[in-house]
């Protein structure tokens, strides 16, 4: 029980960077130097409570806190996949930042607050009890609003953290009160203790409350439609903000979810409607990326669309790709907002940009149809060998949604005046996918068999709804394949127009949180 306190000992290194040039009276750029140093301390630590897991297998640490409040560690292979993978991100956000602010007049401000999220973060993918989990949610967001308002005079940046703040004190609410349900409800604060009575079907009406509210917050967290807005505008914040806000802190939602999976399955209500939810806004934000001018603007509404799917994959009951979600998005997101740059003179540098040919009807029709082929294919040689034949039909039903994707470049390769080297890499590129979709989905399983619940079979509601994602997203899939072809149309340019402004949603809801003002504090704390 000792060593599963271990990993305690990542956020107290960074809040002791933090606050050790307060009381030491060194220089900002050495803060900057110690906080890197620190995080990188807390990657070992991480890399030693996995050692612990390995060896020791999950349990819970000792309260430290009376009557079930205060802080405690569980450690499992969820806490333990988040906490590497918010150590090794926040410790490339942190060695990124303090070149990247070498010479701002606040970069000791922004040092402090950066190892301040990242510690909150920390102590909520590791929390033990509920009352830890809801105080670093709240901690999480309160300290992210100080990074958003970094340059406080800029008056977007006002703007973007105004509406953060708003959105998140909603999803702060919802948190305590499914906290306060789950520990009246089951009679223990202790994460372990609800989920393995939820896991017997325990909790009536009030876990149903709890996960209709959990729900809430993580839609909110995730910056679900319509509350997405908030997510779009904080590109006033430094880089490496960004890159954390992306890569990490808005993947909160989706751990709720995760975490909190045995109390989620009570409600197939609740999860219909993250299916509905997520999977609308992961084909809005993707549809809205593709004509954002820039590149960080892009990325956000990347972020929206890909926190959408995983919200997507939370609903339709596979928590274990939804983890696998999270690690990918994050280490890809990170890279993306931290090269930004590079990708910008990378796409200046190209002569004549664009599909390398550009398919016909036929063309696409063929590529769907050997995309799902291959799909087919590869899942029936891996059904041999590798036990994949008893998967459920949401697994099977997502990964021919991903194959969609696929179809794109399989597009290219069968027009007619494509090469056929590019036919024979298409082709090579979406059996490599499926593969590697199919053994991913497989070892992900596998790591969490036994600490999340698998996904129940699907009923008749289960059914419609992947039905209904399925025909969704090959419609939309569908319509990315033969841009080309119809994007010259007067009434294609009118819907750019329109989806470039995010169809206005911003608008409304700037019009519902009855506007915003300017802050004349030299804080710059939202009003």
């Amino acid at each position: 029980m000792l060593l599963n306190a271990l990993p305690l000992l990542a956020p107290l290194i960074l809040l002791a960077a933090a606050f050790a040039p307060r009381f030491m009276g060194i220089s900002a750029q050495k803060g900057a130097l110690l906080a890197e140093q620190a995080a990188l301390a807390a990657v070992a630590v991480a890399v030693l409570s996995a050692l612990v897991l390995a060896f020791n297998g999950s349990g819970d640490s000792f309260l430290i806190g009376i009557l079930g409040v205060g802080l405690s560690v569980r450690l499992d292979i969820v806490s333990i996949v988040m906490l590497l993978l918010v150590t090794f991100i926040g410790w490339v956000v942190v060695r990124y930042a303090r070149t990247y602010l070498d010479g701002e007049a606040r970069q000791d401000y922004f040092t402090f607050w950066l190892l301040a999220t990242l510690s909150a973060v920390l102590l909520l993918v590791q929390s033990g009890n509920v009352t830890q989990f809801a105080g670093a949610w709240i901690a999480t967001s309160m300290c992210l609003h100080k990074l958003l308002l970094f340059y406080p005079e800029r008056v977007a940046a006002q703007r973007a953290a105004h509406k953060k703040f708003i959105i998140a004190r909603i999803g702060d609410a919802a948190v305590i009160g499914a906290a306060i349900l789950l520990a009246s409800t089951y009679g223990t604060t202790q994460i372990s203790g609800i989920l393995a009575q939820a896991g017997q079907g325990a909790g009536g009406g009030l876990a149903l409350a709890a996960a209709a509210l959990i729900a809430l917050a993580a839609i909110l967290k995730s910056a679900q439609f319509p509350t997405h807005g908030w997510l779009t505008e904080v590109m006033e914040a430094p880089t490496p903000v960004s890159a954390l806000l992306h890569a990490g802190v808005v993947n909160a939602g989706g751990f709720a979810l995760i975490r909190f999976a045995d109390v989620m399955l009570l409600s197939p209500l609740v999860l219909a409607i993250l299916v509905m939810v997520g999977g609308f806004t992961a084909l809005f934000g993707g549809l809205v990326m593709l004509t954002q001018p820039t590149v960080k603007a892009s990325l956000a509404w990347s972020t929206i669309a890909q926190m959408g799917f995983m919200i997507l994959q939370c609903g339709l009951a596979l928590f274990p790709l939804a983890l696998l979600h999270i690690v990918a998005h994050s280490l890809y997101k990170a890279h993306a907002f931290l090269s930004a740059g590079n990708a910008v003179q990378n796409v200046a540098a190209i002569r004549k940009p664009g599909p390398v040919a550009v398919p016909d009807l036929g063309a696409v029709t063929r590529a769907f149809l050997v995309a799902l082929a291959i799909y087919g294919v590869v899942y029936a040689v891996l059904g041999l060998g590798f036990d994949f034949g008893g998967k459920s039909p949401q697994a099977v039903a997502l990964g021919a949604i991903l194959i969609f994707g696929v179809a794109y470049l399989l597009a290219q390769g069968f027009a007619d005046e494509a090469p056929q080297a590019l036919t024979q890499r298409t082709a090579a590129y979406a059996a490599t996918v499926t593969v590697s979709y199919l053994v991913l989905q497989r070892a992900s399983e596998w790591l969490t068999a036994g600490t999340l619940p698998a996904t129940p079979p699907a009923g008749a509601l289960e059914w419609a709804l992947i039905l209904l994602a399925m025909v969704s997203f090959g419609l939309v899939a569908l319509a990315q394949a033969t841009l080309p072809l119809w994007s010259y149309h007067p009434a294609a340019q009118g819907l750019r127009v329109h989806l470039s402004n995010g169809l206005y949603i911003n608008a409304i809801s700037d019009r519902i949180m009855g506007g915003w003002k300017r802050t004349t504090s030299n804080k710059g704390a939202a009003q």
